[in-house]
């Protein structure tokens, strides 16, 4: 048998693995802080190490630095397993020794093993026969045919949907708690606890979700996991705009949570959006922070080019420049508006005008939101995947 370690301070998470590894014939141990994991890598010796990068006494990356610097793990496979929005983070495992970086949000139970299985070159081996060698199953008779046989994967996925709505409104009480918290904190160092406490339920969150086959929830909470990482390593973020964006994430996760169906029925949520702004390092910017959050984006520099692609096609969610020539973006605003298939859509202003004035102007134009600049990425796709998902996700909706 292969030998696994699991280091994941999520101890809901490290117990699903271990037993999905074990079912599939693998033997397991877990570790729960990196101290504890590099303990183990040097006492239980694993053919392969599945490891979270943001780990408690030693983080993942600290962890693969000291394992690598050991000849005798020169090439034990390291399989990351983390939040593919922290990149920085990431780019760093792979210099530390990754052997390979799968997405906590994105891989199912499934792909884990299968990445694991093709690191250690192993092939999937067909159910052995007992040792008296009859059939794994009775043969059915003619006349009473053999119930179908329950897929395991479905079968792990139901169960699993279950055990997790069952903890929603738990997740979603401590979350509203710590955004009140958090306004009502004048000292750093109490807000950076009240984030910290939000980043680690988030965290569980993510992976949470994903393992449920919630994709949607994890979509949004891992970029949310993101941006409350940020905060609570750069307290100075912390602002009335970031704090709003932090509370409209919790409350929509609220919807979410409310509309959750059954597994493997979602999937992530996908947008056409329209950026314009006259400016190309401004575009660019939000384009980047657009991709941050999977999603893709049209960048436009003239505002009349950009009221032409209205009429011809369609877009869920457009970001507005209000300083253009030819057209300022509220003139923009206020013509999209007129078109029947616009009444709705969100329209989010980026602009380094940040006064009432502006703000006002926003608003009597036909604008749901005003972001100043500079933004910050991970606010700006936090609040674009917000805005995306409510659109597929209406309060009220039942799927």
């Amino acid at each position: 048998m292969k030998k696994v370690l699991i280091i994941e301070d999520d101890q809901i998470v490290a117990h699903i693995y271990r037993n999905k590894f074990i079912i599939e014939g693998f033997q397991v141990e877990v570790a729960y802080t990196g101290e504890a994991g590099l303990e183990l890598i040097n006492s239980y010796r694993p053919d392969a190490v599945l490891l979270d990068l943001v780990l408690p006494k030693i983080s993942g990356v600290e962890l693969m630095n000291a394992v690598r610097a050991e000849s005798q793990f020169k090439t034990l496979p390291l399989i990351v397993f983390s939040n593919t929005y922290l990149t920085n983070l990431v780019q760093d495992a792979w210099k530390a020794g990754a052997t390979k970086c799968l997405s906590k949000a994105s891989c199912t139970p499934k792909q884990v093993i299968d990445a694991v299985r093709s690191t250690l070159s192993l092939k999937d081996e067909p159910p052995k026969r007992p040792a008296n060698n009859q059939p794994l199953q009775p043969t059915a008779s003619v006349s009473q045919p053999a119930p179908a046989a329950v897929d395991p994967e479905v079968k792990f996925q139901t169960e699993l949907h279950s055990a997790f709505v069952i903890t929603l409104p738990t997740v979603l009480a401590a979350l509203r708690a710590s955004v009140k918290s958090l306004a009502k904190a004048d000292a750093e160092f109490t807000r950076i606890a009240h984030v910290e406490e939000m980043y680690k339920r988030v965290h569980a969150l993510t992976a949470n979700a994903n393992l449920a086959g919630l994709a949607v929830i994890s979509q949004l909470s891992e970029a949310f996991e993101a941006l409350l990482k940020e905060l609570q390593e750069k307290p100075k973020l912390i602002n009335s705009s970031t704090m709003r964006t932090v509370a409209t994430a919790v409350d929509f996760l609220g919807v979410l949570f409310d509309q959750a169906v059954a597994p493997g029925h979602q999937a992530p949520a996908t947008a056409r959006i329209l950026v314009v702004d006259d400016e190309a390092i401004s575009r660019r910017a939000v384009t980047s922070a657009l991709e941050r959050a999977k999603l893709k984006s049209t960048p436009v520099e003239d505002p009349n080019v950009a009221f032409k692609l209205l009429t011809e096609g369609h877009y869920d969610l457009i970001f507005l420049d209000v300083d253009m020539p030819q057209m300022n973006g509220f003139e923009l605003c206020t013509k999209l508006r007129a078109l029947p298939k616009y009444k709705s859509t969100p329209v989010v202003f980026v602009t380094s005008l940040n006064d009432f004035e502006s703000r006002t102007s926003s608003m009597m134009s036909g604008g749901n939101d005003f972001i100043a600049k500079p933004f910050h990425f991970l606010e700006l796709a936090v609040k674009a995947l917000v805005y995306v998902l409510r659109g597929k996700y209406p309060v009220g909706k039942r799927n």
